[in-house]
């Protein structure tokens, strides 16, 4: 039975000397695994479609076990993205986020929209690092995950200057402090951009400018959070990092 879907690929993975096995995350089904046969043939009609980051309609034969994909029609290719060192890892790292935290046949428009805009943004040219930030803040529910930040994870009290407490998962007022020796500073600015990042709607991001000083509070407590919390430790993150280093060198 043929049908159609429109999805994102975001894991692709080598099967014999000719075919591809294409993870694509859809609107219609959520995340999905398929064949596609002869994609790694320079002439085949499926090796554009079954490039990784591709946003497009597929026509699949969908079974109890692997589907196929029989055809496919471009609507985003996310060209600057594939053109750029950079922001390849970057959307890398995005699409390796959401298939750890997915599971199959599990259908969510709102995040195949959530994952659809962060790579139109990047491939725009908005900041990575705030969309990065931004994207990872949208993941945490996926994960099991809800940090306090309305108000203050000890006492409650929404008024007074805030820094994060791993610990306590989530912000935690000045007057609590002393429950958390080993707290992490942070801003107003920075806390006021964490809070919206979990709690906004992306599709209204406009131009955001954050300084520098605010992007490493940013990193460092959401990098600090997701090594306690997730279980997660992915190679195109640690590649980020590592990238970063060197990056004003170039």
């Amino acid at each position: 039975m043929l049908q159609k879907c429109e999805g994102i690929v975001i894991r692709t993975t080598d099967y014999g000397e000719t075919n591809k096995v294409v993870t694509l995350y859809t609107r219609e089904w959520g995340k999905i695994g398929v064949m596609a046969r002869g994609a790694k043939k320079p002439n085949s009609r499926l090796s554009a479609i079954s490039q990784l980051f591709t946003h497009g309609y597929f026509l699949l034969q969908k079974g109890t076990g692997l589907g196929s994909v029989q055809q496919g029609e471009m609507i985003t290719s996310f060209r600057s993205i594939a053109e750029d060192i950079f922001l390849t890892a970057y959307a890398s790292y995005i699409v390796e986020l959401t298939d750890k935290c997915t599971e199959d046949k599990k259908p969510n428009p709102f995040h195949f929209e959530l994952l659809y805009q962060t790579l139109n943004y990047m491939n725009e040219g908005y900041d990575p690092d705030i969309l990065m930030n931004i994207y990872e803040m949208k993941m945490l529910n996926v994960l099991g995950l809800y940090p306090i930040l309305n108000k203050c994870s000890v006492c409650g009290s929404t008024d007074g200057h805030f820094s994060f407490s791993i610990r306590e998962g989530g912000l935690i007022c000045h007057r609590c402090l002393g429950q958390d020796p080993y707290h992490l500073k942070l801003s107003p600015a920075a806390v006021k951009l964490i809070r919206l990042f979990y709690y906004f709607d992306l599709s209204r991001l406009g131009n955001i400018s954050v300084k520098e000083e605010t992007k490493a509070e940013l990193k460092k407590i959401i990098s600090t959070y997701y090594e306690e919390y997730s279980g997660l430790h992915l190679k195109t993150k640690k590649f980020i990092n590592s990238m970063n280093q060197f990056r004003n060198l170039l």
